[in-house]
This record gives structure tokens, sequence and C-alpha cells, in this order.
């Protein structure tokens, strides 16, 4: 075991196993709730690692735009007293 090991217990959710990542750890890991993570079996150990394939970017939403999906301007009216003293 390293310097940041801890002991957890496997506690049973639902059919599933549930591992509780303590506060301290999931920070120094930039695990954050509803972070997608990928788990693998190496050599006896269960890995976890982020799904940096599934990561939500602008690139990646912006490689989804196209002429079809893209909306024209929308009209909210006049522009109000501080919009309107804004130079151009």
């Amino acid at each position: 075991m390293g310097g940041e090991d801890m002991r957890v217990q496997i506690q049973k959710w639902g059919h599933s196993l549930a591992l509780r990542i303590p506060k301290g750890l999931a920070k120094k890991a930039a695990v954050r709730e509803g972070m997608v993570v990928v788990l693998s079996l190496t050599g006896g150990r269960l890995i976890v690692e982020p799904d940096v394939k599934g990561r939500i970017t602008l690139r990646r939403l912006l490689r989804k735009v196209t002429g079809h999906n893209l909306h024209g301007e929308v009209d909210f009216g006049s522009a109000t007293e501080r919009e309107a003293r804004r130079d151009p």
C-alpha cells in the first residue's frame, strides 16, 4: 500500500456493489459527483480511471453544429437603457 491508500468497506447497492470514495481522496484524484469513470481489472487489481473519451468539450459540441441545426437570431425586443448606452 502507498501513501494515499485508505481502507474502505464495499457495500451493497441494489443488486450491485458500491465503493465510497472519501472526500479527501476524491479531491486529490479530481473525482466529482456525476463523473463517468472506466472500471477495469488488471493483474487482479480494480482500476478506476476517468472516461476521457466520453468527456464533453466545447470542441466536441461545436463539431455537431451544422447548417441544418443552426437557428437564426432571436429578437428579444428593444435594448434596455443600459444596453442602449453602450458603445458598439
